[in-house]
């Protein structure tokens, strides 16, 4: 997420009762979490066993819970708890604000654009033209969505990302500052769930289509002109290039890629990244002509047992 105005090192550290390392007069862009930092971000690390990938990613500044060396050209904020140090400053910037409308007054809706009964606009959602959104449909904060798209009845854009950190009490969970970002001439299922991202965006692509019960998680982005059928999981973080087809029930695991033009069979388990142009099946997924000599081998073993025995 980025400020509405940048933000002075020193004026965060006294927000989040923090000590300036470095420069407290080095202006902070926006915050994002590890996996989406960028050139000004702000971010945090509380293991020392990420304290190097912290301190050597993208961003310029880093809220940590040990005094280290400043690296160059960067500012670290010295907090006990940095993890909350970082939902303090989401909290500022992003705060939940109720809407007692079913289509908040700064929702910007584009022309020739339906809304149906019952649907939610909340705050500061943009909409393009020529989409059609059907009844019961929830469209969170924030969320843009681009020229004729249309969203079936009961599907939900933007919700928290499932992210969570374990401490001794239970588990705390990270806010979501992030987006949902629909391009063009999508169209999206009933009952799909798109969670919006931890700090960055979760994108879907240009001409992409979702059958019914499609579920995104936070910071995944989906390419151009994808194809997944009904109850595709995705978890967050994935990169899914322009012309995959995930088939019913494929389950896909975070941290991943799945190259262009890749397709996945009905009820495989994607689990490591998978280069495009092939087509693959299984749990956990293999090329399908692979998987399916796999299959046909295991399902003459019992009569191999049996010839064994005989002997």
């Amino acid at each position: 997420m980025q400020f509405p105005v940048k933000q002075k090192l020193s004026e965060l550290a006294q927000l989040v009762g923090a000590k300036v390392l470095g420069d407290g007069s080095m202006t902070v862009a926006g915050i994002n979490e590890i996996h989406c930092v960028m050139a000004g971000d702000i971010t945090y690390v509380d293991h020392p066993k990420y304290y190097d990938k912290a301190l050597n990613s993208a961003a310029t500044f880093v809220i940590i819970d040990k005094e280290v060396a400043v690296p160059k050209g960067k500012g670290l904020l010295l907090h006990g708890q940095p993890f909350d140090a970082y939902i303090k400053i989401v909290e500022k910037f992003r705060p939940f604000v109720p809407c007692a409308k079913q289509i908040s007054d700064t929702a910007v809706i584009g022309k020739g654009t339906i809304i149906q009964p019952g649907a939610f606009i909340g705050n500061h959602v943009k909409i393009g033209d020529n989409c059609i959104i059907h009844s019961n449909v929830s469209i969170y904060d924030h969320t843009v969505i681009g020229n004729n798209v249309v969203i079936h009845a009961n599907a939900v854009l933007g919700a928290d990302a499932f992210y969570f950190k374990k401490k001794p009490a239970g588990y705390e969970k990270m806010l979501s500052c992030g987006r949902v970002v629909i391009h063009d001439n999508v169209e999206l299922g009933p009952n799909c769930t798109i969670d919006k991202g931890v700090s960055s965006d979760t994108i879907i692509g240009k001409g992409t289509k979702f059958d019914g019960h499609v579920h995104i998680g936070h910071d995944t982005i989906v390419g151009e002109n994808v194809l997944m059928a009904a109850q595709v999981g995705v978890a967050g973080v994935v990169r899914i290039e322009d012309d995959v087809i995930l088939w019913g029930q494929v389950g896909v695991s975070k941290d991943l890629t799945i190259g262009k033009g890749a397709v996945v069979l009905a009820q495989s388990g994607v689990i490591k990244t998978l280069a495009g142009g092939k087509t693959y099946f299984g749990s956990p997924v293999k090329e399908a002509r692979e998987k399916m000599k796999e299959l046909a081998f295991i399902n003459q073993l019992p009569s191999v047992i049996s010839e064994l025995k005989s002997k």
